[in-house]
């Protein structure tokens, strides 16, 4: 379970960098103190915002991760599909498709809440 957790912490280096290649025009300004800001494009601005969702539920997933190591329950593959789901909904809120996006975003929740429900039951 622990390649889990490093692979997460992967997916959020990966997309907290994602944007840059398509702002390679502002490399001065990422290189500044950013003392002002500058406007980006839509495809920019959704990458940006599936990171910030990401960062909304990596602690959750970090904690049932780490909590299944402590009691020594077996996340894995509750772990390794919320991951799969993370990726999928990194991709389809990138590409902007909205509505399979939402469905991959609930189902990710749902894992988080049987790890939970595992770890809960197995107290």
């Amino acid at each position: 379970m622990i390649e889990l957790i490093l692979y997460s912490l992967l997916l959020l280096i990966v997309q907290i960098m994602a944007h840059y290649p398509l702002n390679m025009q502002s490399v001065p300004y990422f290189l500044s103190n950013r003392d002002e800001g500058i406007s980006y494009s839509v495809a920019t601005q959704r990458i940006q915002r599936a990171a910030t969702n990401l960062k909304e539920t990596l602690p959750v997933f970090l904690t049932l991760i780490i909590l299944g190591v402590i009691e020594n329950i077996d996340l894995t593959t509750l772990g390794m599909y919320w991951l799969i789901l993370r990726v999928a909904f990194f991709l389809l809120y990138a590409f902007g498709i909205e509505k399979i996006r939402s469905v991959v975003w609930i189902m990710s929740l749902i894992v988080l809440v049987m790890m939970a429900r595992s770890i809960a039951v197995s107290l």
